[in-house]
């Protein structure tokens, strides 16, 4: 994929799970620039974007299908980074509480 097409891919994706969570173009344009906002509908907002991408199985997220999904959508350029940020975040969710 190219990044144009992983863009729009995206884009599909945000127009999907936007009106799901009700957020707004603000907290995801937060997320866009790394800024993740503790706030419920935001973090159903990012689980449906996982769920859209396959990433998520039985609400954990799966290491695995991250690393498969980043070959597949991802231009060759940017692969490498990109499994280094998961690598590096892919243990996170056992430290986290579930969200009230």
């Amino acid at each position: 994929m190219t990044r144009q097409q992983l863009k729009n891919s995206g884009k599909l994706m945000k127009k999907s799970c936007m009106p799901k969570n009700d957020v707004t173009e603000d907290d995801v344009g937060q997320i866009e620039q790394g800024k993740f906002l503790e706030n419920r509908n935001v973090m159903c907002y990012i689980a449906c974007i996982y769920t859209m991408t396959q990433v998520v199985k039985n609400n954990k997220l799966s290491y695995d299908a991250v690393i498969k999904q980043v070959d597949v959508m991802f231009p060759k350029e940017m692969r490498d980074a990109v499994k280094v940020a998961a690598t590096y975040c892919k243990d996170v969710g056992k430290y986290v509480d579930e969200v009230n």
